[in-house]
Order: C-alpha cells, then structure tokens, then sequence
C-alpha cells in the first residue's frame, strides 16, 4: 500500500501549545485517533481567531471541512505538551488547506503532519463562496 505523502511549508504563521488529556488516550495508552482530530481542530481554532476570525465567520463566509489528511509519525502520551504549527495554503476559488505539523514539546519529536480541505461557505444559502480576498491577502503579501 501506498504511503500518502504530504508536503509542509519550512515556515507557519501560528503555534499553540496543547496539552495531552487522559480523554486524549486510547486502550493502547497513546493519544487516539479521534482526539489527533479534535487537536487540529483546537489549533485551526487558535489559528483562525489570531486573526479575528471563526470557522462560521471569515468576512462573512463559514467553513466546511471537504477532507483530512493525517500522517502519523510517532505516539503521543497522557501529559505530553504538544506544539501545533498551522498555516494555509493551495488555494483555490472556494477554498483552502490548513496545513499543521504536531510535535513533542520537549523532544521536537514529529507527532504529526496533516491537512484540512476547506471550502468556504454560506450556510443561509446552502452554497461554496469565493474565499474572501481579505484573508486570501494575510498569507499573500
């Protein structure tokens, strides 16, 4: 079977903190499948209000998620502080990918490499939007 392979920039523009819980932790006493996702999703969170932003209110526009990646690279455990890096990039008319590399706080082991597809979306009318110029612009100067 195929690996998938997924490129990360050298550079992201955000980096939280978060801490391993014991909810995080499977039958196998490392961090579940499940919370990895909710973990991203913790970090798009932190990333989107840096900039003033909520999933269902970028300039107007909500966000709903098309795929994820996820490319597991070592175990995390219960107490670990994970440093989540997010960006964005490969835009196109309706949408984007949040991009996100989890590490091991301590050790600078790589956890994690992932994406989100996002479209952006008018929730009212049931529809893709364009992504607004505006936060297209923050990550193109």
């Amino acid at each position: 079977m195929a690996r998938a392979i997924l490129d990360l920039p050298k550079v992201f523009p955000f980096t939280t903190e978060i801490n391993v819980r014991i909810g995080d932790i499977n039958a196998a006493n490392h961090v579940a499948n499940d919370a990895i996702i909710q973990i991203l999703a913790e970090g798009r969170v932190r990333f989107l209000r840096r900039y003033g932003y909520r999933d269902l209110d970028i300039e107007g526009a909500g966000l709903i998620m098309a795929d994820v990646v996820v490319i597991y690279k070592s175990e995390a455990f219960y107490g670990d502080v994970l440093v989540v890096e997010v960006g964005v990039g490969d835009f196109t008319r309706h949408g984007c990918d949040f991009l996100y590399r989890v590490s091991h706080k301590e050790t600078g082991r790589e956890i994690v490499r992932a994406k989100n597809g996002f479209v952006f979306f008018d929730y009212e009318k049931r529809k893709p939007v364009d992504v607004p110029e505006r936060f297209k612009a923050l990550f193109f100067t």
